[in-house]
């Protein structure tokens, strides 16, 4: 059986009882970066042999995993930190174990969109993970777009060199929205700024930014001017 195995984003003390006994208990690990594991396995005195699985490799790693599963060998799937699959390789070996007719499960546990969306402050009852945007401008800009009149949170991954860039695009297609910065959850240094978009720009060109973040902007208001404006330019087509 393959298990999905959600480990840490920071703090190593967030790994779950369940998440130990999985890893003690399987046959192979199957990673995103054997090394770091590696460091994981060896805090928990966990001793495992180890595959790589990552981006450049899914589809002929996940080949080798299902050849595992089908010699009734148990497999534990780690990312970097946090869940496989949300933004981490995952996804193409959960389609390939489904298409073989093979079980898995989800050892649940740490997910830094979570944590960044309940401690944004902004509305958590409907939200939208996009993930990572494009690199450039003109690309991120069409990305960002899709959700312009989108009444729900708006989460995105970003790399500390491109959180300024992203914002600033974020606030010519949004308007001047909450938004909020989340980085490093769950070590040392944990931050988690708010503002509006326009004031975080201010704050990213002052500061030596570090760490992953998350980038939380609010949902357009029922009421405001941006719906309004494009309730009137629908009521204009319907007119024409």
């Amino acid at each position: 059986m393959l298990f999905l195995v959600a480990t840490p984003i920071g703090h190593l003390q967030d790994i779950t009882l369940r998440a130990l006994e999985t890893l003690k208990e399987v046959d192979i690990v199957a990673s995103e970066d054997t090394r770091k594991t590696g460091l994981l396995l060896h805090h928990f005195g966990i001793k495992k042999p180890q595959i790589s699985y990552h981006e450049h490799n899914e589809q002929k790693a996940s080949a080798r995993i299902i050849e595992m599963l089908n010699e009734g060998k148990s497999v534990a799937l780690v990312t970097n930190a946090g869940t496989p699959g949300i933004s981490d390789p995952g996804y193409r070996l959960v389609r390939a174990v489904i298409e073989a007719g093979l079980e898995f499960t989800l050892i649940p546990g740490p997910t830094a969109v979570i944590m960044a969306l309940v401690l944004s402050g902004l509305a958590v009852h409907s939200f939208t993970f996009r993930g990572f945007p494009p690199k450039k401008s003109g690309p991120r800009k069409r990305f960002f777009n899709i959700d312009r009149l989108s009444p729900h949170t708006l989460l995105f991954y970003e790399s500390p060199y491109r959180v300024a860039a992203s914002l600033k695009d974020a606030l010519e297609v949004y308007g001047d929205r909450d938004c909020v910065l989340a980085n490093d959850l769950t070590k040392k240094f944990e931050a988690v700024t708010r503002g509006t978009i326009s004031s975080l720009i201010e704050y990213a060109a002052k500061t030596n930014l570090k760490g992953e973040f998350i980038i939380a902007i609010a949902g357009v208001s029922k009421g405001s001017a941006l719906a309004e404006d494009e309730a009137d330019e629908i009521e204009e087509g319907e007119d024409a």
